[in-house]
């Protein structure tokens, strides 16, 4: 089954194998905070490499306020100067801590 390209995010923060992945585990808990569900991209194994450490680090930002997070990736075509490149798109969505279950 092919699904329909979705419309890109407003706001996608874009994960490069130089990124520093707690800036942009900072930046993903700040979005977070406000909103449902936050896009990372990344185009490479070395920005996905820190894309997906920067999800690890943003899971112990948040949870202080009691939230953890579900990540869906996905392969997505962007365009770099004319040339369609294939990127990882990470869909990052909050969701409430379950409560310890009790024994």
């Amino acid at each position: 089954m092919i699904e329909p390209q979705r419309t890109p995010a407003s706001g996608v923060l874009k994960v490069s194998a130089h990124s520093n992945p707690n800036s942009v585990a900072g930046a993903l808990a700040g979005v977070l905070r406000e909103k449902p569900s936050a896009e990372l991209q990344a185009i490479g194994a070395g920005a996905t490499n820190q894309a997906v450490k920067a999800i690890a680090i943003a899971r112990s930002y948040l949870r202080p306020s009691e939230l953890d997070l579900v990540c869906v990736p996905e392969f997505t075509d962007v365009e770099i100067d004319g040339n369609v490149r294939t990127a990882i798109r990470l869909l990052v969505q909050r969701r409430s801590l379950a409560p310890p279950a009790a024994n």
